[in-house]
C-alpha cells in the first residue's frame, strides 16, 4: 500500500503509463500510451484508506474510474485487487477492448508491481493520509467519471505507431468478424473472441508499434517524499495479484 501511494513512480511498473503528476493529495494528472494511442486525463481520488484502498474517477480527459484494494493474508503476504472501468473512443481503442488488451495489460502490470515490491524489499516512500468524498460508496465506475465525458483526452497518435495502430484496428475488426456467426436455431448473431491469447505488454502491439513504456523494476526510485488503469475503454476489468 505504501508503495502504491507513490503515484509518480507508476511508470516503473505500468507498461503504458508515461507520466503521473501529483497535483495535490487528491488529484493526479496522467499521460499514457497503449497501442500507439496517447491519452491524457486528470483524476480525483474519491477514497483513500491506509493499508486498504485507493479509489478514483477521472474528472477530465479520458473517461475511467476504479479502485485498488489491499488485503493482508498474514505470513507476509498481501492480495492486491484492481477494478477498472473505462470507455473506449475510436476504432483502435474499441478493437483493443474487444481483444481484451486492457485487461491483459492490467494483469501484467500487477505482476510487475509484485516483482517491483519483492525485488526492492521496501517501499520507496509512503503517504498515510486518508481521503473521503461525501456521497461516495462502493467501487467507482464511469458514471462517477461523468464529468470527463465528451472530453476525449487524446494527445494524438505517435508518428512511429500511427500505421501500426491502424493495423491493430484492422486486425481487431478482422478477428471480431471471423469470430461472428449465426446461431442455426435462433438466427441471432454470436461473437466469441478468445480471452486467453498470449499477450505481453512489453512487446509492441502490431507491426513495429513500438513506443510502449516497458517499465523497469530495477530502476532506482527516490527513498523519500510522496512522488508519485489503464487506457480508458468501455467495459470492466478486474484482476488480482498475490504478493
Amino acid at each position: 500500500y505504501n508503495q502504491w501511494t507513490q503515484f509518480e513512480e507508476f511508470p516503473h511498473f505500468m507498461s503504458g503509463v508515461q507520466k503521473v503528476e501529483q497535483l495535490s493529495d487528491s488529484r493526479l494528472r496522467w499521460v499514457a500510451e497503449i497501442g500507439g494511442v496517447k491519452r491524457e486525463w486528470e483524476a480525483d481520488i474519491l477514497e483513500q484508506v491506509p493499508d486498504q484502498e485507493v479509489a478514483w474517477a477521472a474528472s477530465e480527459g479520458a473517461t475511467n474510474a476504479g479502485a485498488v484494494r489491499f488485503e493482508d493474508l498474514g505470513g507476509g503476504q498481501t492480495r492486491v485487487h484492481l477494478s477498472l472501468d473505462y470507455e473506449p473512443e475510436g476504432l483502435v481503442e474499441k478493437a483493443g477492448d474487444a481483444l481484451g488488451v486492457i485487461g491483459r495489460t492490467a494483469e501484467k502490470d500487477l505482476e510487475r508491481f509484485k516483482a517491483f515490491i519483492e525485488d526492492e524489499g521496501y517501499a520507496s516512500g509512503a503517504w498515510r493520509g486518508a481521503i473521503a468524498t461525501a456521497g461516495h460508496t462502493g467501487t467507482p465506475d464511469t458514471d462517477d467519471a461523468a464529468a470527463s465525458r465528451g472530453d476525449s483526452g487524446k494527445a494524438g497518435i505517435s508518428k512511429k505507431a500511427a500505421a501500426a495502430g491502424l493495423g491493430l484496428a484492422a486486425a481487431g475488426v478482422a478477428a471480431i468478424a471471423s469470430a461472428t456467426g449465426k446461431d442455426s436455431d435462433s438466427g441471432a448473431a454470436t461473437t466469441a473472441v478468445p480471452d486467453d491469447a498470449p499477450f505481453d505488454p512489453a512487446t509492441p502491439i502490431g507491426v513495429e508499434a513500438g513506443d510502449l513504456h516497458r517499465g523497469d523494476p530495477s530502476t532506482p526510485v527516490a527513498p523519500d517524499a510522496r512522488t508519485g488503469v489503464v487506457d480508458p475503454t468501455e467495459g470492466q476489468s478486474g484482476t488480482e495479484s498475490r504478493l
